[in-house]
């Protein structure tokens, strides 16, 4: 099952700092403070690629929530070099973390941290009654 769908359709939990305060309130809640948005900043701008994005996608509804480099590489008419330097982006900006088996790279997506990029897109409950009304 595609982690990302997992993602969108479980409730999401508020997002708590380390002293439990909580840090991502919803954009149509409350505007997003200034730490808030210095820390989910580079997440969307680690997605805002179509390229990355579609990689994001591909690894997060392979088979068994991980994908190997080489089912990705299939994927695009570009060089392994190319599709590694996308890659890399989205491992340093938290969104996949990556594990080496043999001479393969598999890759998986985080769900926290995605968990963290939806939150604060999620409208409020009020709002969703007034559309589905």
């Amino acid at each position: 099952m595609c982690q990302i769908r997992e993602v969108v359709n479980q409730r999401l939990l508020p997002l708590v700092d380390a002293d439990g305060q909580e840090c991502c309130a919803p954009l149509a809640a409350e505007p997003l403070s200034p730490a808030g948005a210095d820390e989910l900043a580079p997440l969307f701008k680690a997605v805002a690629d179509p390229m990355r994005l579609r990689l994001l996608s591909l690894i997060a509804c392979h088979d068994g929530g991980e994908s190997c480099v080489c089912d990705l590489l299939e994927a695009f008419d570009l060089t392994a070099p190319s599709v590694s330097y996308h890659l890399k982006i989205l491992r340093e900006a938290g969104l996949i973390s990556s594990e080496r088996r043999g001479t393969w790279v598999y890759y998986r997506v985080n769900p926290d941290v995605m968990a963290r990029m939806s939150a604060v897109l999620v409208p409020p409950a009020s709002a969703l009654e007034a559309t589905a009304g």
